[in-house]
C-alpha cells in the first residue's frame, strides 16, 4: 500500500548506513584529536578538519543546544526550531536519543571511561531529529539533508563536507 502523510512516520530503512557512516566520521575526528594532526584526504581533496566540541555535563549539552536553537538560519527551517528542547542525563544505555513527545534530549554521561555522547556530532544528529517533521522516516533523505546542513553550518563546512561523502560512501540518500 503507498504511504500518505496520514500514515505516521515512514519506514527507517537508512538507518544502518547512517550509522555506519557517522561512525566512521567520528572516527576520523578521533583520531585527529588523539595525533593533533587534523589535515585529511577526502575523495582526493584535502581537508583540515575543525575542532569538534565536547561536552563537561549536561548543562553544557543544554546551552549549546539552546544556542543552536537561537540562530536565525536554523529558526528560519520551521516552526520546529521555535520549540524548545530539554536536555536531561540517561543513565544505564550506550545511546543517545530524542524523544519527540516532550521535546527532550537524552544523552548518556558515560559508558565506561568515557562519555563518548557528550559530543557535537551526537548532539546535532539528535537537533536534526528535533527539526524533523514527524511524517519524515527517522533518518530518511531529509533527516540527512537537515543534518549534514547543520555540521555544515554550525561545525564547519569541512566538517560538513566530510559527513556527506561519507554517507554517501555508505550509501545513503538525501532528500
Amino acid at each position: 500500500m503507498p504511504h500518505s502523510d496520514s500514515d505516521g512516520p515512514r519506514r527507517d530503512s537508512q538507518r544502518a548506513k547512517v550509522y555506519d557512516g557517522e561512525q566512521l566520521v567520528r572516527g576520523v575526528f578521533d583520531r585527529a584529536d588523539e595525533f593533533g594532526h587534523r589535515t585529511v584526504d577526502v575523495y582526493g581533496s584535502q581537508l583540515t578538519l575543525p575542532v569538534e566540541r565536547r561536552f563537561a555535563s549536561v548543562e553544557s549539552v543544554q546551552s549549546y543546544v539552546d544556542k543552536v536553537l537561537a540562530l536565525n538560519w536554523v529558526r528560519a527551517q520551521g516552526e520546529r526550531a521555535a520549540v524548545p528542547v530539554r536536555v536531561r542525563a540517561r543513565s544505564g544505555s550506550a545511546a543517545a536519543h530524542y524523544e519527540p513527545a516532550n521535546a527532550v534530549l537524552a544523552v548518556p554521561l558515560h559508558t565506561g571511561s568515557t562519555a563518548w555522547a557528550l559530543r557535537e556530532l551526537v548532539v546535532l544528529h539528535e537537533l536534526a531529529h528535533h527539526l524533523a517533521d514527524p511524517a519524515e522516516a527517522a533518518h530518511g533523505p531529509e533527516f540527512c539533508t537537515r543534518y549534514v546542513e547543520l555540521v555544515d553550518g554550525v561545525i564547519g563546512v569541512e566538517a560538513g563536507l566530510l559527513i556527506r561523502t561519507t554517507f554517501a560512501g555508505c550509501g545513503v540518500r538525501f532528500g
